[in-house]
């Protein structure tokens, strides 16, 4: 008796769901004054700003530069620095204890410290020049799609001044999505000027929660650090921070 062979027809099911397009980054971004006004806007290139987020290296980035600013505080002394133990505490035969050549012994109470903590230790780790600047690109993509990075025209004074410096801060404070700038106690911002000025930094320099710095000294572990980042003088920084991205290609 023959057996009839029974053949399956598998139906394909056909998703109905249509793929949804992720909009855009725009990378036009508002430039503000001093006083919180829009003057214009600056178009930036998307090597800097639109790179694609690295959690992985930016971890390994971040642990190494905070490695390379660790100064060996803790320190313990070995038996050869301790003061004292130059005599011999008894003599070698006769007296029924163990024999011993020095009070400073490791096994003496005031004696070395034996596996202490030296500040000898070197803590540094290398980053190479790619590393770092990929990473910073990857942290300064991140905190433009959050919106947290401001740019100012000019951020200059004619003279130190405190109370000038509160009124910009509070200025743009008033600026859509940067309403802390002002008000939060630690690591409020980051601002970054394209050249050494002494005045603005004498001028924010009583502001505990603001950090200033050039512009050639941005990093990963400082973006990361400070919620908002506000860049004064917009087109020449983006340009610096371009050039570093040419110079990764090459």
């Amino acid at each position: 008796m023959e057996t009839e062979k029974k053949t399956k027809v598998v139906k394909k099911k056909v998703s109905t769901k249509k793929s949804v397009a992720k909009a855009p980054v725009s990378m036009d971004a508002k430039i503000y004054n001093k006083t919180g006004s829009e003057t214009g806007a600056i178009k930036l290139p998307e090597k800097v700003f639109n790179a694609p987020y690295n959690a992985d290296l930016l971890h390994q980035v971040v642990v190494s530069m905070q490695a390379n600013a660790r100064t060996p505080v803790a320190h313990t002394k070995d038996r050869s620095e301790v003061r004292g133990g130059g005599k011999k505490p008894w003599k070698q035969k006769g007296t029924g204890r163990a024999r011993h050549g020095s009070s400073r012994s490791p096994i003496w109470r005031g004696g070395g410290i034996t596996f202490g903590p030296r500040k000898e230790k070197d803590y540094s780790k290398k980053i190479n020049k790619k590393m770092r600047t990929t990473a910073l690109y990857s942290a300064l993509s991140r905190k433009f799609k959050e919106g947290e990075i401001l740019f100012v025209d000019d951020l200059s004074f004619e003279k130190p001044k405190s109370a000038e410096a509160r009124e910009v801060l509070a200025s743009l404070s008033k600026v859509d999505g940067f309403k802390y700038l002002l008000s939060k106690k630690k690591n409020s911002a980051l601002l970054t000027t394209d050249g050494k000025d002494k005045v603005v930094e004498k001028s924010f320099s009583n502001f505990g929660n603001v950090e200033i710095d050039e512009v050639r000294n941005l990093n990963p572990l400082d973006v990361l650090t400070y919620k908002y980042l506000v860049i004064s003088k917009p087109k020449e920084s983006v340009l610096f921070l371009l050039s570093k991205a040419e110079n990764k290609t090459k």
